[in-house]
């Protein structure tokens, strides 16, 4: 199973999304607080619809928090401000992939600590929507695994 790991989300349709995201590819989905929105916010339960049921989602109070209970073996940090890219990497079952909050992207002192991916865009362009990177990323590494659990792989 591969990791979806939330850093302070701000937007709830982008959470929603992914919480739908993460029910259909078998991944977890990991959200670390403060959120910038209630997590029973109409907008996460409408772009999420009824997936909250089938997928795994699990809440940690802050980046400590997550690091202590979840443990993660591999963290890849997602941000446009690396340089390696997100292709050029083999995945593995348990990954994780940590995405910062919308509108200021990850820590400088987390980019320091954990490897780094991105993803390529053109110059002059500054992000990607997250429920997009974490798309795209997420389906890379799912599909270096072999679409594990997949019904039409």
């Amino acid at each position: 199973m591969l990791n979806l790991v939330l850093f302070e989300p701000e937007i709830p349709n982008n959470t929603g999304s992914l919480i739908r995201l993460s029910a259909n590819m078998g991944a977890s989905l990991h959200l670390i607080k403060p959120f910038g929105f209630e997590i029973t916010d109409k907008r996460l339960r409408r772009a999420g619809l009824d997936y909250k049921e089938l997928a795994k989602v699990t809440e940690y109070e802050n980046f400590e928090d997550y690091l202590a209970k979840a443990n993660p073996e591999r963290l890849f940090a997602v941000s446009s401000k690396v340089a390696k890219n997100y292709s050029k990497v083999k995945y593995q079952m348990g990954d994780s992939f940590l995405f910062g909050p919308e509108t200021r992207g990850l820590p400088q002192e987390i980019l320091d600590k954990y490897p780094g991916i991105t993803l390529p865009m053109q110059a002059g362009s500054r992000s990607l929507n997250l429920s997009n990177c974490v798309s795209i990323v997420a389906y890379e590494a799912w599909r270096q695994i072999g679409f594990r659990g997949a019904v039409n792989a």
